[in-house]
């Protein structure tokens, strides 16, 4: 069985995880569990031997990043925060999305564990194509598609692989 504080543990290890796949070196993480963020600011101590296995893995986490900081969100701010991220995804639909996934069979605290897997999926999305055009010169097949990419793409310039 897991408890509420483990299971906010247990989100936090799995972002963590997945920040330090993706490569960010710097992570400013947000939890709603005021027990949790300030066990690890060290505000509060982890008396709980479960808490003191999940506070020892998330520092141990931590030190993979040049910068972690973690912050409480306060019940206040949270429903406005959750608005926000639904906003965002409504108006943002037309940008890439990459679906990452990290399946977590057992807890973290237990021994050997290891994450099963991360993936990642990429939409086409209105961009795909101006980015292959930048990036190769390829157009897409049809000639009325072709010519709508020839006449966006100077709009645009590729920067690795962000679109600007």
């Amino acid at each position: 069985m897991v408890i509420n504080n483990e299971a906010e543990y247990e989100a936090l290890l799995a972002g963590m995880r997945i920040a330090r796949e993706l490569g960010i070196k710097k992570l400013q993480a947000y939890v709603d569990s005021q027990l949790v963020a300030n066990q690890i600011n060290g505000t509060f101590d982890a008396n709980d031997k479960s808490m003191q296995s999940y506070l020892a893995l998330v520092h141990s986490l931590a030190d993979t990043f040049v910068d972690f900081r973690i912050s409480q969100i306060p019940r206040s701010q949270n429903k406005q925060e959750d608005v926000l991220s639904k906003l965002a995804a409504l108006t943002f639909n037309h940008l890439e999305k990459k679906i990452l996934v990290e399946q977590v069979f057992t807890k973290s605290t237990e021994p050997e564990t290891t994450i099963a897997s991360v993936e990642e999926e990429e939409e086409a999305t209105w961009m795909t194509d101006i980015i292959e055009f930048l990036r190769t010169g390829s157009l897409p097949e049809g000639e009325k598609e072709a010519m709508k990419i020839k006449v966006k793409a100077p709009n645009y310039e590729l920067r690795g692989e962000i679109l600007y």
